[in-house]
């Protein structure tokens, strides 16, 4: 009787152990199917709205469009992590795409889009951005709102964007944003003069500080006390620093001047607010990469600019 008691204890212990492989070998099963395909990264704000998180996401279509849609869906979707929320979460709603020849990526989101805080509508747009161009020959995303061109916080178009162009400086992701008051100089009244304006912006590091001075002399003053001096259709081409000397590259729409403004005014708007910035000390402007020009029969554009303060109305500053 003792030896048949133990060999039941004996096969119910192997019985049990045998339980416990099967459940170890299902478990293991299932967690390789649900990692099974290739890896994604989802990028997710956090709840501080000041960065942007990736999660791993497993997809096993080969097919870009499939991709492109189980993407959305998990960029919509609400994240397993309670630190983290669906950069889709912010009250809009991505309406289509549509894929284009040369990897370009058309993605239409609704009106509710243009209510998001400049900074975190810059973290939801690279999100988006860097989670969708990883789907099969996806190399760039060109966004619309409504059907219409995406612009950003000063109106500029943006237009296709890679995922690169979500990187700072220094390397990193894009995630912080900092406070700055830019001293701009735009136009007095009559057009023979400039005045100062100080313009508070909120920026990132994805766009130098030189870019975004001329962005803001094209767009022009947002105050009465000072006018516009750059035709507002120009194009920025190219704006880089070396040496001290900021090169400023304007498309052919510069040399058509539309204000009633001279051309010292207008030379010196762009120099003035230039060397405002502790890293530049003087500037030399191209039109479509070219110098060999002489802006409005006075300025010879080979030529490199200093600060030039006798054209500063001082009475005329702004606050």
């Amino acid at each position: 009787m003792k030896d048949a008691s133990s060999k039941k204890k004996a096969l119910a212990a192997v019985f049990l152990l045998c339980g416990v492989f099967s459940l170890l070998f299902s478990a293991c099963g299932k967690q390789e199917k649900a990692q099974s395909g290739k890896a994604f990264d989802i990028y997710y704000l956090n709840r501080e709205e000041t960065k942007i998180v990736k999660e791993v996401f497993y997809i096993d279509s080969q097919e870009p469009e499939s991709q492109i849609r189980q993407l959305i869906s998990a960029l919509e979707a609400t994240p397993e992590d309670v630190s983290l929320k669906s950069p889709v979460g912010n009250g809009f709603r991505i309406t289509s795409f549509q894929v284009e020849e040369g990897g370009q990526l058309d993605l239409d989101v609704d009106e509710s889009y243009k209510k998001l805080p400049f900074t975190t509508e810059i973290l939801v747009r690279a999100a988006l951005v860097r989670t969708l161009s990883q789907a099969e020959g996806i190399n760039h995303v060109l966004m619309t709102v409504g059907g219409q061109p995406l612009t950003d916080n000063i109106g500029v178009t943006v237009g296709p964007m890679t995922a690169d162009a979500f990187i700072d400086n220094a390397g990193e992701e894009m995630n912080t944003y900092e406070g700055v008051k830019l001293k701009l100089y735009f136009a007095n009244e009559t057009g023979d003069g400039l005045v100062e304006v100080i313009k508070p912006v909120e920026y990132n590091s994805n766009i130098s500080m030189e870019k975004l001075v001329v962005e803001y002399l094209v767009k022009g003053p947002d105050t009465e006390d000072a006018f516009p001096v750059i035709n507002p259709a120009t194009k920025i081409l190219g704006v880089t620093v070396k040496d001290g000397i900021c090169y400023v590259n304007l498309d052919e729409n510069f040399m058509t001047q539309i204000y009633n403004v001279t051309a010292d005014v207008v030379i010196y708007s762009i120099v003035n607010s230039l060397v405002e910035l502790s890293n530049v000390n003087k500037v030399q402007i191209a039109v479509n990469g070219k110098t060999d020009i002489v802006f409005r029969e006075t300025f010879n554009l080979v030529n490199l600019y200093e600060r030039n303060l006798e054209l500063i109305k001082t009475g005329e500053n702004q606050k």
